[in-house]
């Protein structure tokens, strides 16, 4: 066990890849001689050189078709663009090609090829540089959407991601980038897609987070704590292929659901989750499913802090869930 940030785990599971495999490269903005935006690819360019670590025009179409046209001749690319605010330039790519390729080709042609983008907001990056899309992408059949919030689950779910044949967004918390630290293991220890982790257990009522936001929820269950309230956390991490037997598991020990994310609140995945606890575990809930999310509003610069969900805004909602039956 190594102890470590998030971006470290980033990094250090690139080196582990590319020296593992010489079919994985990186290709990006300034990830090779600055070592990337948030230097999550430090290093690579020194040790592995200009054919494998690309620094690549500030083109995100040219990005992504790039490398959708390397994965089909059998390279293993990881690319990178700098913002999730900065992907829809390639969105036709992601959505039209990179998606379909497998299906449509009756898996001669997977298309391996995984994404990696911060996402989310605490930065003070603006509205330019804080959305939280995800949902966009998890409406694409043929995408696999993963979410780490510990240093551990970057490197298992990102060594997942590059050994899978399936085309993977790869989504990183960028506001606890440095502040999240943990033990990481060594050796080629994968995250399974489709499988939460436990993060608290309660009794109470489950709190569904994912990413930046599990921090947040853990710390408002641990107020509602001293209040009687016993909060169950589960951290979702893979939105595509979804945990849905975790999920339901969950509600029917508790009998209620608060979902939480800094995505705004129309149309995010928490309406999808509501729906399948709807759906599948109707008769188990107590209460209304509740969601603490960002607002329907671009993202904000000087109330940036108002607009994400905090511990406080957790608990409040949780409380209420408690108190409605």
């Amino acid at each position: 066990m190594t102890e470590m940030n998030l971006v470290q785990a980033v990094n250090r599971t690139l080196h582990e890849a590319m020296r593992e495999d010489p079919d994985v490269l990186v290709l990006g903005e300034d990830v090779g001689v600055n070592g990337g935006v948030f230097r999550a690819t430090d290093g690579l360019f020194q040790e592995f050189g200009a054919d494998r670590v690309i620094d690549t025009p500030l083109s995100e179409t040219g990005i992504i078709g790039a490398a959708i046209g390397m994965a089909l001749y059998g390279l293993k690319p990881v690319a990178e663009i700098q913002f999730l605010d900065f992907i829809y330039p390639a969105f036709d790519q992601i959505v039209s090609e990179l998606a379909k390729f497998r299906y449509r080709s009756g898996g001669q042609y997977p298309a391996h090829v995984v994404i990696r983008t911060p996402y989310g907001g605490g930065i003070k990056g603006g509205l330019y540089h804080s959305q939280s899309t995800e949902a966009y992408f998890c409406h694409t059949a043929g995408l696999q959407v993963v979410v780490p919030s510990t240093p551990a689950d970057a490197r298992g779910l990102l060594r997942t991601a590059i050994h899978g044949e399936d085309p993977v967004l790869f989504l990183e918390p960028k506001r606890i980038y440095r502040s999240m630290t943990g033990e990481v293991p060594e050796g080629d220890v994968r995250v399974p897609f489709g499988q939460a982790r436990l993060v608290r257990e309660g009794a109470d009522v489950s709190v569904f987070a994912y990413g930046a936001m599990i921090p947040p929820a853990t710390e408002a269950a641990e107020t509602l704590e001293s209040e009687g309230i016993s909060a169950e956390v589960i951290d979702l991490r893979s939105l595509v292929p979804l945990d849905e037997a975790a999920v339901i598991a969950s509600v029917e020990k508790t009998g209620r659901a608060v979902i939480v994310h800094e995505a705004a609140r129309f149309c995010g995945f928490g309406a999808e989750l509501a729906a399948v606890l709807a759906e599948k575990a109707f008769y188990s809930l107590r209460a209304p499913v509740a969601r603490v999310t960002g607002y329907d509003t671009p993202f904000p610069y000087a109330l940036e802090n108002a607009y994400l969900p905090n511990a406080g805004r957790i608990a409040h909602t949780v409380r209420a869930t408690v108190r409605a039956a």
